[in-house]
């Protein structure tokens, strides 16, 4: 019996050839999206899964206030842990962890590394990454290193490298052990791991100076809620009687679950990018519309070719055939087509796993789509479309009375209804598909193309650290000669991003929280920073830092935002020449215009500006593009020259700004990528219903031909109605669009305003797709010869 009707099903895919596709190519890309979307989706929700306790670890976030906004980080400073430990029995354990870059030498191997993770003794106790030779105990030794298996064979090829001995920058350390190199799917990695101990900061605890990352290891799973309140009410009362803070000052810590903060937490600082369970939401929609437009196209069709099996079905009642057989028929039919989907589906996600990696900035293997759990969903999802896509058709087909077939033939007209709501709830699918990517879309052009208070482009970023701090001068100047360059700066950190937390007390007692960006006299010029009051530093400032004497006649010289001085009170010109302090006392030298420091993400807060030639992190070159080639290379020519020790690495600013709206473009690709498969799909889908509609009324349009109908009134005749669904599924599509697009674009502070002509203009070309998919059809029905349908009907 089954062989019976999967050869019925066989003949019939051969004898309706471009129904067959249709379904099978609507099938396919729907399988194969929701296949490629899931193996993604499974990779994001198995981040940091694979500690075998992962549920008992936790992070701890910092959250103070010293007037204003709060300030919320990853980051904390060293007494958290130790601290926590002490005072809460819950806690098993605790593990600080810092990751800096460096130079990293082994004989004539020298590399800039940007991940050597500092770490607690205790870290190989609390996650699971795996130690390939060598002991964990080499973290309780400051003069010992552990490599992972990639880092080894960087440096030492095929030799055993314990034993051996490496060097970061100028200190020395015995490799002691070798490590797995850590899962894609962990928020934390390395490429090197040292004693925490090696840190000058891990010798004192303090509350501040919140440079790392704290993990704990709770005794019980479910003592995350408890303890939460226990640390904030002992926060309470540390805020008051041991940093002396006042009035709404504060300090207090959160408790992330470990398997929750890649996906749900956005603090800065965090040791990798976080992803977004918003996303994962979007990318689970979209999956599911495009299989919903397939599976849409397949009970469309069917019910459209149902008229031409009526003689079938008459005769198998005539020979018996129960409803319920005739129903397994259908369904298996349905399955049948959908088994064939789901193994073409296969292929082309192998395929096709290259482009989406690139789309979705994922490494995924193509073992992740064989996983079981990928595989036995897949099985799952193949038999659920085969069941929903085939029930009505087949509900209806075997519930057609014998005599009706008998005595007037099969015309299935009571489908119409459906098909067309059908084609209006595809139609609804792609044109909001559409206006969504074009406001994401927008958005990102106005992230590029806004003026964020400075000039991002053609600036050169040089990684400095502290061990080369007395060249930078030198280095600036030679630099500066180089024909092409513009200007030479050096702050601590990249504009793009501030993540240094501060507070400033004014002289009359007012507190305010303030990132702070410490620079050198030559960088509001360099990177064209607006100055709205007073002056720019100069070498008076410079002088002024004076650091002998015990540093008595040492003063800073500050600029601040427009966002501080309001936050202070002040007007601009009012805050020139005023004081403030950051524990030393300096003056305002100037005001300058409020600029994107942060994502914009992030409203412009309070940032504090001042002289700080020892904290350098990178110098800025800025050239005039004419010849960048040409301008690199004598950058590195001189840097060779007078820093020999450290590799010449260089990036350029624009870049890294491109590179925090990562997640934005990669949800722009996938929306413009699945858009056009959902305007695809649905034409796909109305071309072939338009093929049987015009099959149907071949004796009608043969009828007006001889009465006199022109080509363009049968056109107009046969497309009208269709064409009436696509404006019916813009009005519907639309307020759903907007909504979705303005609850997305809620998550900025800084956005566009969604234009009424975006949603007309998806509406207009849905319905100019639309119009040429069934004009195709349309003419070929008006141009045949009416005799010849007249004869043949």
């Amino acid at each position: 019996m089954l062989k019976n009707y999967f050869k019925i099903a066989w003949r019939n895919l051969k004898k309706n050839r471009l129904y067959a596709f249709v379904n099978i190519t609507g099938l396919t890309i729907g399988i194969v999206s929701c296949l490629l979307i899931g193996v993604y989706i499974k990779d994001e929700l198995s981040f940091d899964r694979f500690n075998d306790n992962a549920d008992k670890i936790v992070r701890v976030t910092m959250e103070y206030a010293q007037g204003g906004a709060p300030q919320k980080t990853a980051l904390t400073g060293t007494k958290v842990g130790p601290q926590f430990k002490r005072m809460f029995p819950a806690i098993d354990n605790f593990v600080r962890v810092e990751k800096r870059g460096g130079v990293v030498n082994y004989n004539s191997r020298v590399f800039e590394e940007n991940s050597i993770l500092y770490a607690d003794p205790s870290f190989f106790k609390i996650f699971s990454f795996k130690l390939v030779s060598g002991d964990a105990s080499a973290l309780s030794s400051p003069e010992k290193i552990i490599l992972t298996e990639t880092s080894a064979k960087k440096y030492f090829d095929s030799e055993n490298p314990i034993g051996k001995t490496l060097k970061i920058g100028d200190q020395n350390f015995t490799v002691a052990a070798i490590a797995a190199n850590a899962p894609s799917n962990s928020q934390v990695k390395f490429d090197f791991i040292v004693s925490f101990n090696n840190l000058g900061a891990s010798k004192n605890e303090k509350w501040w100076e919140a440079n790392y990352i704290t993990y704990l290891f709770l005794k019980d799973k479910d003592q995350v809620q408890p303890l939460q309140k226990q640390v904030s009410n002992y926060m309470v009362g540390i805020s008051k009687t041991e940093l002396k803070m006042e009035g709404s000052q504060y300090l207090t810590y959160h408790l992330e679950p470990l398997t929750s903060v890649h996906l749900h937490s956005n603090l800065p600082s965090s040791l990798e990018p976080n992803g977004s369970i918003t996303y994962i939401y979007i990318m689970v929609i979209v999956a599911v519309l495009i299989l919903i437009i397939g599976c849409v196209n397949y009970v469309n069709l069917s019910i459209a070719q149902s008229a031409g099996r009526g003689a079938e079905i008459g005769i198998r009642k005539v020979m018996g055939a129960a409803k319920s057989q005739l129903f397994r028929q259908f369904i298996g039919e349905s399955l049948f087509v959908t088994a064939i989907g789901v193994l073409l589906a296969i292929g082309f996600a192998f395929v096709l796993l290259p482009s989406f990696n690139h789309l979705s900035g994922k490494n995924l293997q193509f073992s992740a789509v064989l996983d079981p759990v990928i595989l036995g969903s897949l099985v799952l999802l193949g038999i659920g479309i085969g069941f929903a896509a085939g029930a009505y058709p087949a509900l209806l087909l075997s519930n057609i009375k014998l005599a009706k077939i008998l005595k007037s033939g099969f015309s299935f007209t009571s489908g119409q209804g459906v098909r067309k709501s059908l084609i209006v709830f595809q139609f609804v699918i792609s044109i909001f598909l559409i206006v969504t990517t074009v406001v994401i879309m927008q958005q990102l052009s106005f992230i590029r193309n806004k003026d964020i208070g400075y000039n991002k482009s053609n600036v050169v970023v040089l990684p400095v650290n502290w061990q080369m701090v007395s060249k930078v001068k030198g280095l600036k100047n030679e630099i500066g000669n180089i024909p092409g360059v513009v200007g030479v700066a050096s702050a601590n950190n990249e504009p793009i991003n501030v993540g240094w937390g501060d507070g400033i007390t004014t002289a009359d007692g007012k507190d305010i929280s303030v990132n702070a960006l410490p620079m050198d006299e030559d960088f509001i010029k360099t990177m064209q920073l607006k100055i709205i009051a007073g002056t720019d530093f100069n070498e008076t400032d410079v002088l002024q830092m004076d650091t002998t004497n015990q540093g008595k006649n040492f003063h800073y010289s500050f600029m601040l935002n427009e966002a501080a001085v309001r936050e202070l009170g002040w007007t601009p010109e009012e805050a020139i020449g005023k004081e403030i302090s950051k524990g030393t006392t300096g003056k305002i030298k100037a005001v300058v215009k409020d600029f994107n420091f942060k994502s914009f993400h992030d409203p412009i807060g309070p940032l504090l500006i001042f002289l700080d030639h020892d904290q350098t992190g990178d110098l800025f070159v800025r050239i005039d593009g004419k010849n960048t080639s040409t301008a690199i290379q004598s950058i590195e020519r001189i840097w060779k020259n007078r820093v020999p020790e450290r590799p010449f690495s260089y990036k350029f600013l624009d870049e890294d700004y491109d590179a925090m709206y990562r997640s934005e473009q990669r949800t722009a690709g996938v929306f413009t990528t699945f858009s056009g498969l959902a305007i695809l799909l649905a034409c796909l889908g109305l071309f072939a219903v338009t093929a049987y509609a015009v099959v149907q009324r071949t004796k009608e349009i043969g009828i007006r031909k001889v009465l006199g109908a022109t080509v363009s009134n049968i056109i107009v005749l046969i497309s009208r109605d269709f064409l009436g669904l696509i404006i019916i599924a813009t009005i519907i599509a639309s307020p759903i669009a907007w909504y979705m697009a303005h609850s997305w674009l809620q998550d900025f502070a800084y956005r566009i305003n969604i234009q009424w002509w975006i949603f007309i203009a998806a509406g207009a070309s849905s319905l100019l797709v639309a119009a040429v998919t069934v004009s195709i059809q349309a003419i070929k029905a008006a141009l045949a010869n009416p005799v010849k349908s007249l004869k043949s009907e």
